[in-house]
């Protein structure tokens, strides 16, 4: 198995919060961006083994419902000329405000069978804060008409920790959110990156981070009542129905393979791990002159070690020991000891996990866990 991520690194406007690698330039570099996406993808063979085959797509950004439909179909056109046609799990992600008939009819016919939208909060006055660009009534909208359009697998992003934020305030986002029923929910704790506009609202003093207990308790929350609506915790910040786990997502989680394409998008063969140039320009120059423009990591078996703990354990499956070879597993577990001893660790199958109630200091227990500081 292995996984193509696609970055779409287009946005029409910033949110104040976000920490990826984004611009709003417009539709002439655009074009030539997805020119260069296909390009990349023919410069990256070779970058996997012959038995790590395309499993999953996914289109991620950005945003990449800003793209224009005729580059949307001519992006899928050279991905599935390259890596095939089959069913595979295909995620695109999308705004609330994009997501119109054309869309959906386009992305019907390009093959995708699953939708990550960015509804972040079912308040209009904390997505105005966030400088988001849809209304609670059009993520509605948008989530309606995408299902009845046939998609049966629609994700959608919350955001909790909002200044002055209330437990009242959030369990209702989550009763709202629920109300549609989505497949699958992440949900993820405001941070206040540096480098963004957030970071320079808080240095500032314009906004207040909430704080941690309050925070705890409205990620208890969350996993309470996504639980009894019958969702699994599958993974720290998700949360899926029956069969609907992230496939791609996961591949991050579980040591499997993946070539990204795209500005500033990151590969991972086991062997090294490239990451590609964080500028539009440059990249297309690169790629139209035939030179994939990454720099790369080798990965030797400490490293290994350190990504497997900081990525498996972020897991309800956690960690399989037997990925791991004896020095490395003897270490893992006189590290783990005080942790099994207290309960917040738990070897179950030959795995071994963070306990449901410790995930919330998941951070402190895989970092006494890593070999390279």
């Amino acid at each position: 198995m292995a996984g193509l991520y696609v970055h779409i690194p287009f946005c029409a406007s910033r949110c104040i919060y976000c920490g990826f690698y984004s611009t709003t330039m417009k539709d002439d570099v655009r074009h030539r961006y997805v020119k260069a996406l296909s390009k990349e993808l023919r410069l990256r063979k070779g970058f996997l083994d012959a038995a790590d085959t395309i499993d999953t797509i996914y289109i991620g950004g950005g945003t990449p419902s800003q793209l224009a439909l005729p580059d949307i179909r001519d992006m899928f056109c050279d991905i599935h000329a390259t890596c095939g046609d089959s069913q595979i799990e295909t995620t695109f992600e999308a705004n609330p405000d994009d997501i119109n008939a054309e869309l959906v009819d386009t992305l019907k016919s390009c093959g995708v069978n699953r939708v990550s939208m960015g509804v972040q909060s079912f308040d209009d006055k904390r997505l105005r804060f966030l400088c988001r660009r849809h209304t609670a009534e059009q993520a509605r909208t948008a989530f309606r008409l995408l299902r009845s359009n046939g998609f049966d697998n629609i994700s959608i992003d919350l955001m909790f920790g909002f200044p002055s934020q209330t437990l009242e305030q959030w369990e209702r986002d989550i009763e709202k959110a629920l109300e549609l029923e989505p497949d699958h929910i992440s949900a993820y704790s405001l941070m206040y990156e540096e480098g963004t506009r957030l970071h320079a609202m808080l240095t500032r003093g314009e906004v207040c981070e909430i704080d941690e207990e309050t925070s705890t308790k409205m990620f208890k929350l969350l996993a309470d009542k996504l639980s009894k609506a019958g969702y699994e915790h599958y993974e720290i910040s998700n949360f899926a129905k029956p069969g609907r786990k992230a496939v791609h997502n996961s591949s991050y989680w579980n040591d499997t393979p993946y070539i990204g394409i795209g500005a500033a998008a990151h590969s991972y063969n086991r062997r090294s791990r490239q990451w590609n140039v964080a500028d539009v320009h440059k990249y297309i120059q690169s790629i139209e002159d035939g030179c994939v423009p990454a720099e790369a990591e080798t990965i030797d078996a400490d490293t290994h070690y350190d990504d497997l703990i900081t990525t498996a354990l972020r897991t309800s499956d956690g960690l399989d020991m037997n990925l791991l070879d004896s020095a490395h597993r003897d270490y893992m577990l006189e590290c783990a000891r005080k942790y099994l001893q207290s309960g917040q660790l738990e070897i179950v199958n030959g795995h071994l996990r963070i306990e449901e109630n410790s995930i919330f200091v998941s951070d402190m227990i895989m970092s006494d866990l890593m070999k390279i500081e």
